[in-house]
């Protein structure tokens, strides 16, 4: 675990940082919006679009199971016995593609689909 630590707290200072700009930009916005006169139920509204996200990322998350696992495979049987990073990291870019681009036939697939309803 010691080796982690600087990597962990490197990981909490930079997110702290980004929610912290994330945060400042977005209380500006509202601020703006609210100055202009724009009703306030906007920002309790569920963004639209939500379901989209979550295919995409189940589906490289997925992808990205199955090349740890591929690649732990390989590495242990395969031709990467002597270099199972390789074997790990070629296996993860390569599912998490594959997913990627399933993501990316599937939601043509639906908006055409959508298009057609309408």
């Amino acid at each position: 675990m010691s080796d982690l630590t600087p990597v962990l707290v490197l990981m909490v200072i930079f997110g702290a940082i980004v929610a912290i700009v994330y945060l400042g930009i977005r209380r500006k916005e509202r601020m703006a919006m609210l100055e202009k006169g724009v009703d306030a139920s906007v920002f309790f509204a569920a963004p639209k679009g939500k379901n989209e996200y979550s295919l995409k990322y189940g589906l490289l998350l997925i992808g990205i199971a199955l090349g740890i696992l591929i690649g732990s495979i390989l590495a242990a049987t395969g031709p990467f016995i002597e270099a199972p990073e390789a074997a790990y990291f070629s296996m993860i870019f390569l599912f998490g593609g594959v997913a990627l681009l399933l993501n990316y036939f599937l939601a043509r697939k639906m908006f055409k689909e959508e298009n057609e309803k309408k």
